[in-house]
């Protein structure tokens, strides 16, 4: 069952292709920005999993977050995350970030429960209907 306090955590080592140069998102070898995000996200998504029922899942809607430090490649940056809020489908979580020195991102990101196959036939469908 779902509950306020639900924490993720998830830590990795930055690799060259997680870089701004290597992405697109600036001309730097640091843990780029959409990077950082996605961990961010994979984080809070991962938390949850585990507490929904089967053919439901959680897709990113919103997220209001700030990247404070840069991170070089090779070293270690962790993420975690803490479901602060549930309104019906909604799920809001705090989140932050943090390299070998210290904070590096932080802020909030919110989910919403899907029907996982629903959710993706929708999606598809899209492709049916293009012009």
């Amino acid at each position: 069952m779902l509950t306020i306090g639900i924490e993720g955590r998830i830590e990795q080592t930055v690799d060259p292709a997680q870089s701004a140069a290597a992405i697109g998102s600036g001309l730097v070898d640091v843990f780029a920005t959409p990077m950082m995000i996605a961990l961010m996200e994979r984080t809070c998504n991962e938390s949850v999993v585990p507490y929904l029922d089967e053919g439901l899942t959680t897709v990113g809607t919103h997220i209001d977050i700030s990247h404070t430090a840069a991170t070089p490649i090779g070293m270690k940056v962790r993420c975690k995350s803490e479901l602060i809020e549930i309104d019906g489908r909604r799920l809001v979580f705090s989140v932050a970030a943090y390299d070998e020195a210290g904070v590096i991102g932080e802020g909030r990101h919110e989910r919403f429960i899907v029907h996982r196959d629903k959710f993706q036939s929708k999606a598809n469908n899209k492709l049916q209907n293009q012009r």
